[in-house]
């Protein structure tokens, strides 16, 4: 590594032409821009290079290439894990970049690395356009993309991978090349769920459905003591659920906290008003609800129904690891965990898998979660760093005891930071060996590791 005196004269240097801000600890700003969405990451880059444009990433890769630096890569949202910052490292930051084109011939949508899924809702929905994004709209949209992408249209539209069209990436190497079907196919083919391994997604195009402004959802809440009826509903609802549908079951209490706890479930339908009244009416007959927000509201809306669950600047501690049958005996296991969840910001939360996304072939490109089931997310948060321990050490507890009923399968973008040795292999399954072969080829000095990684297979 070259010395210090040296490093910061290349960052004079670069500070030249670059066009967004470059912070180290001396500058102001810098202790607002470490921060991530999770407060439990606390981490001090030696540099954030806070970029406004292509140029302004290709220099600040050169950069920590010509230093041998570790690079981390910061796009609009979340990074739970806290994957977009680390001690030392150069952070390169896209969070400014918000450009955003939809083109409504063509029904595609190009959107810059900085974006989130409610920016991009925005836009789209103004056309009353829409592809599949995230479940709360401040979730980044590159983050989601690269790991595969869930959302509520996942039955309906396929998973977020499944509607892009191409990316423009910025390579280790400092090269900007597109990947698409018709350019660097075999790249395209991987970033399609391990992308953050193989370069950094400066803009993404998607493919676009007329879909909303106005849809279906809210949430149906059920007292505690009715949780394992509703699961079982649920179970059989979703066995044979349209498309159109999306009901996540789980244990949680109101976002503020307040009141008992309850089995709710969450519900999303992108049909018809018409359509969407027949399939929802079982949901709202079902048991004595003592919460029923179900109704039309705009697509917009619906991707923001969560935000208040997970604000930016509480600590937070994820697990999750995919169930392809919900039996009674994993309802049980969940009930009984979450009767010792340490606070009333917790959750257990179930999302299906179904539809459009289950129909794809495994091998089709990186994400390879192609099967009916439901996703287990264990999900501790608080606010009291005198929790910090005992919420770990629930969500472990927990993720430990519902092990029995969990597959091999697991979705990279939850990853924690401390998952077992394998569990990326776990991730990509059958795919890994071929991933580890393209990034031989396109990253074979692991350059972009510090991400779910995936070691250079020569």
């Amino acid at each position: 590594m070259t010395s210090t005196s040296n490093f910061k004269q290349a960052t004079i240097e670069l500070s030249k032409s670059f066009w967004g801000q470059l912070l180290s600890e001396e500058s102001d700003g810098y202790e607002e821009a470490r921060k991530v969405h999770n407060n439990l990451i606390d981490k001090r880059p030696i540099l954030i290079a806070r970029c406004q444009g292509l140029a302004d990433i290709v220099e600040t890769v050169n950069l920590a290439r010509a230093h041998d630096l570790e690079v981390t890569v910061r796009g609009g949202g979340h990074s739970i894990p806290g994957r977009a910052v680390q001690d030392g490292a150069l952070m390169i930051d896209l969070s400014s970049m918000k450009g955003i084109h939809v083109n409504t011939e063509a029904l595609t949508v190009r959107a810059q690395g900085g974006v989130t899924w409610g920016e991009f809702n925005r836009e789209t929905q103004l056309h009353g356009l829409i592809t599949t994004g995230g479940v709360v709209s401040t979730t980044g949209i590159a983050g989601l993309t690269l790991g595969g992408g869930y959302g509520w249209l996942y039955g309906k539209c396929g998973a977020v991978v499944d509607n892009l069209v191409s990316v423009q990436i910025v390579m280790a190497d400092g090269r900007v090349v597109t990947a698409s079907d018709q350019e660097n196919p075999d790249l395209f083919w991987a970033v399609r769920g391990a992308g953050a391994n193989f370069g950094i997604a400066t803009s993404l195009e998607y493919r676009l459905h007329q879909i909303g402004p106005t849809v279906t959802g809210g949430l149906v809440a059920h007292l505690i003591e009715g949780a394992r009826e509703m699961f079982q509903f649920c179970r059989e609802l979703m066995a044979s659920a349209p498309d159109e549908l999306c009901v996540a079951p789980g244990l949680l209490y109101a976002p503020d906290g307040s009141g008992p706890p309850l089995a709710g479930m969450i519900v999303s339908h992108c049909g018809t008003l018409e359509a969407a009244k027949e399939a929802v009416q079982p949901i709202q007959k079902f048991g004595s609800p003592v919460m029923d927000t179900i109704g039309p509201l705009s697509y917009y809306q619906l991707n923001t129904m969560l935000d208040a669950y997970y604000p930016k600047g509480i600590s937070y501690y994820w697990k999750a690891r995919f169930l392809t049958e919900m039996s009674d005996e994993a309802i049980d296991t969940m009930i009984d965990c979450f009767s010792r969840c340490p606070n009333t910001t917790s959750q257990i939360i179930l999302e299906p898998y179904h539809g459009v996304a289950s129909r794809v072939a495994v091998d089709a490109m990186a994400y390879p979660i192609r099967v009916n089931g439901f996703n287990l997310l264990v999900l501790s948060q608080w606010t009291d760093s005198s929790q910090t321990e005992q919420c770990i050490e629930w969500t472990r507890e927990t993720y430990d005891a519902m092990e029995p009923f969990m597959t091999e399968a697991r979705y990279s973008n939850y990853l924690a930071h401390d998952e077992a040795k394998g569990s990326v292999a776990a991730a990509y399954g059958p795919n890994y060996q071929r991933l580890c072969e393209l990034k031989q080829k396109y990253d074979p000095n692991n350059f972009f590791h510090v991400n779910a990684n995936l070691p250079p297979l020569s």
